[in-house]
């Protein structure tokens, strides 16, 4: 027994259903959170299918209290690849969740702290992610509404938690929100856009279903072009291309993924997906037979999903500020004029260390809707902390 609560790690059966159910109960009575499907979070712990224990490590936790029900949980994991790209190696946590009680935080974040030490580790990033920066990120500080797919939701008290137990603010990552109501975009995407589209050079396609190749291989170009210049982010090849488009297969709706060409070279992409949450928050976390039949009921057939989630956009270095990002956008607005059943649109993931983007995305006429901090620890106290350095 540590104080009023006792330490256990997850490593049998129960203890994962604990620590997936846990939430449920924590929540039950905040109408916005939506659990996340069991699968989603599990796949992330399953060496078999998250590649990133080639080169590291998780292990996860929760902590019972003196009547024997779950107070807390969290994760703590690290990997070598990206650990040792800064300033000093760094782990992560994350899966965070816990009673308004700072002592049963500081057990968990102690455990993690331990542990990562052990592996040599000398600081922590969270509430992160055991993998992507596009999933499961964040402490929610501002924007308490219901969260977009495999974003995180927690009260607001978290953040305290954090920040009592020493954690530093080390980057803020923004949730941009736009209407996509037809004759009411922002004037700039009208004034921009038109006039990139009257270019006769430049044309727009969507995603080809009957020819996915052709998709990846314009994703490819436009990312090498437009992303790999930035520090960390490497060139992508035709395979890896071709997996990223694959993954999004089940969900993808080829009006949602757009186009932009010079001359048929492309050099613009614009790559959305349905907010599944708009459908999963019906399944408690569950996803068998009847779940999985109820899903596609809703994505494809009824079509419940009316907010679209931006994922990954880039458009060719010596055609930004062109106008064609905002053309990108009207082209789709053609859509929903004849009926695409879409009303809204929201940009995930943009730190505040990327300044060009945040003033791109604002041309677009988007607004901040909700704001996620990631928190830094460094465990030498004495270590002078450094926030994330802009792009």
């Amino acid at each position: 027994m540590i104080n009023n609560y006792t330490l256990l790690v997850v490593d049998n059966k129960k203890r994962i259903k604990q620590f997936l159910d846990f939430p449920s109960s924590l929540y039950r009575n905040a109408s916005n959170w939506i659990r996340p499907l069991d699968k989603d979070l599990e796949k992330i712990f399953d060496p078999a299918q998250n590649k990133l224990f080639r080169m590291g490590d998780a292990v996860r936790w929760i902590i019972i209290d003196n009547k024997n029900k779950v107070a807390g949980r969290i994760a703590a994991f690290y990997d070598k690849k990206t650990a040792y790209k800064n300033d000093q190696p760094t782990g992560g946590c994350g899966f965070f969740d816990c009673v308004n009680n700072q002592e049963a935080a500081n057990i968990l974040f102690n455990a993690a702290k331990e542990w990562l030490s052990s592996k040599g580790m000398e600081a922590m990033d969270g509430p992160v992610n055991f993998g992507s920066r596009e999933t499961f990120w964040g402490c929610l500080k501002e924007g308490f509404s219901e969260p977009n797919y495999n974003m995180p939701y927690n009260f607001s008290y978290y953040n305290d938690l954090f920040e009592n137990y020493g954690f530093k603010n080390y980057f803020e990552q923004y949730t941009f929100q736009m209407d996509l109501i037809p004759g009411h975009l922002g004037e700039a995407i009208y004034k921009n856009g038109s006039r990139a589209r009257k270019n006769k050079d430049i044309t727009f396609a969507f995603h080809n279903t009957k020819n996915p190749e052709s998709s990846a291989f314009y994703f490819k170009e436009v990312f090498n072009e437009a992303w790999a210049k930035f520090p960390g982010v490497k060139k992508i090849n035709d395979a890896q291309a071709k997996i990223f488009l694959k993954t999004l297969k089940p969900v993808i709706d080829p009006k949602l993924v757009i186009f932009a060409f010079h001359n048929n070279k492309p050099i613009g992409f614009f790559i959305m997906i349905p907010d599944l949450y708009q459908i999963t928050k019906r399944f408690n976390g569950k996803f068998g037979l009847i779940n999985k039949l109820r899903f596609m009921y809703h994505l494809k057939i009824v079509k419940t999903c009316d907010k679209a989630l931006g994922l990954i956009f880039g458009i060719s270095p010596q055609f930004q500020g062109k106008g064609i990002a905002e053309a990108m956008i009207l082209f789709f607005e053609d859509e929903v004029k004849r009926g695409v059943k879409y009303s809204s649109l929201e940009m995930n993931w943009i730190g505040d260390f990327n300044p060009k983007m945040i003033r791109l995305v604002k041309e677009l006429g988007a607004n901040v809707k909700k704001v996620h901090i990631t928190y830094r620890y460094i465990f030498d106290r004495n270590k002078i902390f450094k926030r994330a350095a802009k792009l």
